[in-house]
């Protein structure tokens, strides 16, 4: 069918709007839904349907798809790095609405470039999924979770059975009375690996219902935990576990923040770790979500994952005049193949980033995207610490017009 026929046949019911890819091709399925829009709403969808990638390539994406929604595109960088994964200088390109972000990003960065450079690290990788279970009692829940810590090579086994990159890392055990909770760990290289995860576990509980008296209510028990702020990903992390820090001299602090190392340690101490606490908190950083968002945004990541991506701590400390600096994310999600990745401009970021596609060794290349982003956060609590201290926070954005 072409555009007309999809429209007139969604008018007059006979298909509904998610069946007219059964009937056309994406763009012209697209097209379609954009005129009903047009014509039921009075919308102007001309700039949601100028986009340049070809509709076909995002059907894994999304559904009903009408078009395509730009966000301005900035770079930050180079971003100088000593890391586990990635050596050298790289740039960061992050999407975002928010005014001064880039700018307060590539400030900090500046000041760690001009101190030779930050260290990142990836600490952990384990994207977890954890489904819940019904027992009769305690005593069958014991019984269960007993059998798991003694079985684990033969659930790694039917979960690795499911693909031909992830590995089963750790199964743990978690009672509440006849739930019993099973929080799986996978290494899953350089895909973020939720989808993996998943179906993986799948098999391996079709295992624990087998050979245990344990019936399975649901795949995902919100132990795992996903898109949700949770203390368990705080505290064991989830995806990649990331840090980075910076010794800048006290001259380049003054020279790029305009105010001391100890108004900067200061400002963190009572922002970010005591104010935290006294709000209950599970992320101790300044505004570190605005990095891990924007850059999600440009990369192709799961835009959600950002709840997980702000449990962070940023600490800070006087030595012998430097500043000292750090951040660590304890759950930072992400991927360099599958899902958005895979769209075009996405791709092109990640292109700049240096990290597109599979890495050698499997897993190199989103440890790295996830050390370059961690970096580049760090940049933007050094820059917002730096004006909170030095009170240029709201003549930052008056100047800059946001």
């Amino acid at each position: 069918m072409d555009t007309e026929e999809l429209v007139e046949s969604v008018e007059s019911g006979e298909l509904r709007l998610h069946e007219l890819e059964q009937h056309a091709d994406a763009e012209t399925a697209a097209a379609a839904r954009r005129r009903l829009l047009v014509e039921r709403t009075e919308a102007d969808l001309d700039a949601v349907g100028d986009y340049t990638f070809d509709a076909a390539d995002a059907e894994s994406a999304i559904e009903n798809m009408v078009g395509a929604a730009q966000v301005p595109m900035g770079i930050v960088g180079p971003i100088r790095i000593d890391g586990g994964a990635v050596e050298g200088t790289r740039y960061l390109p992050l999407a975002t609405t928010e005014g001064a972000l880039v700018a307060s990003v590539n400030r900090g960065c500046a000041a760690m470039r001009a101190a030779d450079g930050a260290t990142a690290r990836v600490l952990k990788n384990a994207m977890t999924r954890a489904p819940v279970f019904r027992v009769a009692d305690v005593g069958e829940a014991s019984e269960v979770a007993s059998w798991v810590r003694a079985n684990v090579d033969a659930l790694a086994e039917a979960a690795e059975s499911t693909t031909s990159h992830g590995e089963l890392r750790d199964v743990t055990p978690y009672v509440v009375g006849d739930n019993v909770f099973l929080r799986f760990a996978y290494d899953t290289k350089d895909a973020m690996g939720m989808n993996m995860a998943t179906i993986a576990t799948e098999a391996a509980c079709e295992v624990v219902t087998a050979e245990t008296p344990a019936e399975l209510v649901a795949l995902s028990g919100n132990l795992c935990s996903d898109k949700k702020p949770a203390a368990i990903n705080s505290i064991e992390g989830r995806g990649r576990t990331v840090a980075a820090d910076v010794e800048i001299p006290r001259e380049t602090v003054e020279g790029y923040f305009e105010t001391t190392p100890e108004a900067i340690v200061e400002a963190n101490t009572r922002k970010n770790l005591v104010g935290s606490a006294k709000a209950g908190s599970l992320g101790f950083n300044a505004h570190a979500a605005n990095t891990v968002a924007a850059a999600f945004l440009a990369t192709g990541q799961d835009i959600a994952q950002v709840v997980e991506g702000s449990n962070a701590i940023t600490t800070a400390d006087v030595r012998d005049g430097y500043l000292y600096a750090s951040i660590t994310f304890s759950s930072l999600e992400v991927g360099t193949v599958g899902g958005g990745t895979k769209l075009p401009t996405q791709a092109e970021a990640l292109d700049v980033v240096g990290v597109s596609g599979g890495g050698d060794p499997a897993g190199s290349n989103a440890d790295a995207l996830a050390e370059v982003i961690a970096t580049a956060a760090l940049g933007g609590e050094l820059s917002l610490l730096g004006a909170l201290a030095s009170n240029h926070l709201a003549s930052a954005h008056e100047e800059l017009g946001r």
